[in-house]
């Protein structure tokens, strides 16, 4: 195989973000139900014979030794290959959005010279050269939705309903060690258990040990979720119960939860609260994704048209063709220097059969 032409690295969305602990290193613990969209760069890449990794950006430079040349030069230093790749960029995805662009490149950077060096490496051996790369790049690499814990690194993957969403980058860049060093940072009340999930206990803190204690504690039942602290992900039924994991996904995708880095950076710039109040006023809801200062909004209708146009007629099609151009109108009326996309949730990622597991 001499290249590889169009791989795509997709963009995620935070539909929540809880912080629920620091580490000793400082290093803080997060909860998140990570997701998949269709909003992606692409990356072409071309074998060298001689070893040599050289970056080509198609559009704004890029830093001179950013994720994908570290996660290149990583590949090959501990696969010990002697060939090299010369990669291009199109930078489609906006920076600062904490959309996790340069981990999805990093990470589609991985998945390609894989294939590309014919190394077949297996996913869990090339999680821990993600990890080191960055908190979200094992999410790519894992190429599945998935519930975060952790720093990012302790991914439970999740069938998650599909979604349409409208997703909104103001002019604004806020740095995430602003984000979270601010002292509006506050961590969440309680921390949330999907059980049959192994949690990341062994990487909390000492309070979020003993919340850990007090709630196996309790009684729960398999299927279910339990908070410790004021908040609950579900009602419980008459029996007790909690809702099957499905219903629960279909709850997180509805808007549970919150984003907690969302204050510090309303706080931060001004740009990412008119963000959302224009996303709110539009759709009904809005949140941060990640550090920001990306937002976004749920489409709430998207499955129930999804179903409906994807019947065959030719007068569905054409509703649904409207109902798209309508949208993206909405958006192209979007303030000077901002960007806009109306996207659709993807199931897996485009490169998940690229390494096995």
């Amino acid at each position: 195989m001499q290249a590889l032409y169009d791989v795509p690295a997709p963009a995620k969305l935070n539909l929540f973000l809880h912080v629920v602990g620091k580490r000793p290193d400082g290093y803080h613990l997060l909860q998140s139900l990570f997701i998949l969209i269709d909003w992606a760069d692409t990356l072409h890449f071309e074998r060298r014979i001689d070893g040599r990794l050289q970056r080509h950006d198609r559009g704004d430079a890029l830093p001179e030794d950013d994720l994908c040349l570290r996660a290149a030069r990583a590949l090959q230093q501990a696969s010990g290959c002697t060939m090299g790749a010369d990669i291009h960029i199109e930078k489609r995805l906006p920076s600062g959005a904490g959309m996790g662009g340069g981990s999805s490149d990093a990470a589609s950077t991985l998945l390609a010279l894989n294939r590309l060096w014919g190394l077949n490496w297996s996913r869990s051996q090339l999680q821990p050269l993600a990890l080191k790369l960055g908190a979200d790049v094992p999410f790519f690499v894992g190429g599945r939705n998935a519930w975060v814990e952790g720093i990012g690194e302790v991914l439970h993957p999740m069938t998650v309903p599909a979604m349409r969403l409208a997703v909104v980058k103001p002019g604004v860049s806020i740095g995430t060690k602003e984000i979270f060093s601010s002292p509006l940072l506050q961590r969440s009340n309680s921390v949330a258990i999907v059980a049959g999930f192994p949690a990341a206990n062994e990487e909390r803190d000492a309070d979020n040990s003993e919340r850990h204690s007090a709630r196996h504690s309790a009684s729960t039942n398999s299927t279910g979720f339990l908070n410790t602290g004021t908040e609950r992900l579900g009602e419980s039924s008459e029996s007790g119960e909690y809702p099957a994991l499905g219903n629960l996904a279909q709850q997180l995708c509805n808007g549970w939860g919150r984003n907690d880095l969302q204050p510090p950076a309303e706080a931060a710039s001004g740009e990412v609260s008119q963000a959302l109040q224009w996303l709110q006023t539009r759709y009904g809801n809005s949140r941060m994704t990640g550090s920001g200062s990306a937002v976004f909004a749920r489409i709430s209708d998207s499955a129930d048209r999804e179903s409906e146009y994807n019947s065959g007629s030719q007068q569905e099609a054409d509703i649904a063709s409207d109902s798209e151009r309508n949208l993206k109108a909405t958006l192209a009326g979007l303030p000077d220097g901002w960007v806009g996309r109306i996207c659709r949730s993807l199931d897996v990622h485009p490169l998940r059969g690229w390494a096995v597991d």
